[in-house]
């Protein structure tokens, strides 16, 4: 008996099944049966392996739910469906044990959260679903239903960045179609609900509003944007919901102590633009003074501005004040003031440090890159790679040639299995779609999240998926590098990866160090 271990907490694994023998072919029976047998077998699994706990206990529990299966199962190609499961699922939870990915004194509680949790049996000899207390305590917790769990994100579907909310939108869904077709998260579905702000904040607080009252979200993920997050944020801490994997590197979601509800899949502005200005000072040896800031009018283009004044100042005391900053208007291609300012900037300018959308950063190269033909420029990975690449690429080889771009991702034309996974994966569900590195950050990004709604349990709310969460240490996704949280540390990755354009408009990966 082995499998993956994945904790199953109070109360947590039997969960009422109104499953009755008429239930109509739309039903969800077969997933959610098959869901609690991957919960169910791996409990049993990891207490099986435990010299320390009773096997009749095991039995007892075993026996109970291979009642449910048989009264439950619509016809016997579901019941042995559910029984595989059922077997596969122990297996994982015995090599858990094995492996010291959990451990026994876990497994027995565990156990016994499942024998408290068991419906008493039948008064009469009529045939009775099985009662599992926690649907019914799940019932009164917003976006959370017996086989559903709803996310909402506010992100442009339309206008000059609606590259990125279709790519923050295709990257969380292929992740959740996986775990859905898997059987879903301790028996229920995922689900993304995804609306249109246009990148304009005054939009956001509408479509929040929406996301909250008339879908009923359980909780935000992949919101965009530093601007509308200012709007965003508040919403979802007034209203004690989850904000995940904002695709924002700025410090209104990396407060000091975090905000309880807000937590960050990718690095910070300033940790991009500090690899960026080590590498340009360090390995280009290119003086500080000779870097300028490219950088939007907003939170965003602060940020990143304020991400290379400290990294200027770690590297040799440089003033913050002497950097050249070059600013454009949000959701604008208007770059023209900017590009006179550089013109008439009298110390040489060697490098470019970008906080920009991709369409504004591929005008300004394009409008300086004559002028400046040996000029470097770096960008953070939120420029939307694939999508900059693209405007560069139509512009000609070079424009392209030599433009950097840091990630949050290892590189999407990589080999890595978890990059392999993914492409698997969008090719499956999204067949023709192009991979990117933005899909790229929210598949695992979601990947990461339904860990830690696994770990939460069946009796999902809010403070059990924050728990879940600040308890993830050293998890492996295969990307070269574990993602942690704590309470004190609501940022999961911190690792910054480097990529540079060639002329026929392939990234090619760059060592920042």
């Amino acid at each position: 008996m082995g499998r993956r271990f994945i904790p199953v907490f109070s109360g947590a694994i039997l969960l009422t099944l109104s499953l009755t023998a008429n239930a109509g072919p739309g039903d969800n029976r077969g997933a959610v049966l098959r869901g609690l047998a991957s919960q169910i077998g791996r409990a049993l699994g990891a207490a099986s392996a435990c010299p320390n706990v009773a096997r009749p206990r095991i039995d007892r529990i075993a026996a109970k739910f291979n009642s449910v299966i048989k009264a439950s199962s619509a016809n016997q190609d579901e019941f042995n469906a559910v029984v595989e499961q059922l077997n596969k699922a122990e297996s994982e939870g015995a090599r858990a044990v094995a492996g010291k990915q959990t451990d026994c004194s876990t497994a027995e509680r565990q156990l016994a959260d499942l024998e408290n949790a068991s419906a008493p049996a039948p008064q009469s000899g009529a045939v009775q679903p099985a009662v599992f207390p926690a649907q019914e305590a799940a019932a009164a917790v917003r976006g959370v239903s017996s086989d559903e769990i709803r996310f909402g994100a506010s992100v442009p579907l339309t206008g000059p960045n609606r590259d990125y909310g279709q790519q923050i939108r295709t990257g969380i869904e292929t992740a959740f179609l996986i775990a859905n077709d898997a059987g879903g998260v301790n028996g229920r579905m995922l689900r993304l609900i995804t609306i249109d702000d246009g990148y304009e904040p005054t939009r956001t607080a509408e479509t929040v509003k929406q996301l909250y009252e008339k879908d009923q979200v359980f909780g935000f993920i992949g919101n965009f944007g530093t601007a509308t997050a200012a709007v965003s944020v508040p919403f979802a801490l007034e209203r004690h919901m989850l904000f995940y994997a904002g695709y924002s590197g700025a410090n209104i979601l990396r407060r000091d102590p975090p905000d309880h509800y807000v937590f960050n899949y990718r690095p910070s502005y300033a940790e991009e633009t500090d690899a960026a200005v080590h590498y340009l000072v360090k390995l280009r040896r290119i003086k500080p003074e000779q870097i300028a800031v490219f950088a939007q009018q907003d939170g965003f283009g602060d940020a990143g501005f304020q991400g290379v004044e400290k990294a200027m100042r770690a590297l040799r005391g440089s003033n913050g004040g002497s950097i050249l900053h070059l600013t454009y208007q949000r959701n604008s291609v208007d770059v023209d003031a900017a590009v006179s300012q550089l013109k008439s900037h009298k110390t040489p300018i060697k490098a470019v440090v970008m906080a920009a959308t991709y369409r504004a950063a591929a005008r300004f190269i394009e409008k300086t890159r004559d002028v400046y033909p040996g000029l470097i420029y770096t960008n953070p990975s939120v420029v939307e790679p694939d999508s900059l690449r693209d405007e560069l690429v139509l512009l000609g080889p070079k424009y392209a040639a030599g433009v950097i771009v840091t990630q949050a991702v290892p590189d999407v034309g990589g080999y890595s299995s978890l990059v392999l996974e993914y492409k698997s994966a969008l090719a499956k569900y999204f067949g023709g779609e192009a991979p990117s590195a933005t899909s790229l950050e929210y598949y695992v990004a979601a990947r990461v999240l339904i860990e830690a709604l696994k770990h939460a349990g069946p009796q999902l709310d809010t403070e059990k998926l924050v728990d879940a969460f600040e308890a993830m240490h050293g998890l492996d996704l295969g990307l070269g590098t574990p993602i942690s949280f704590g309470k004190s540390e609501h940022q999961g990755l911190h690792k910054v990866w480097g990529t540079q354009l060639n002329e026929s408009g392939k990234y090619e990966p760059i060592d920042l160090q």
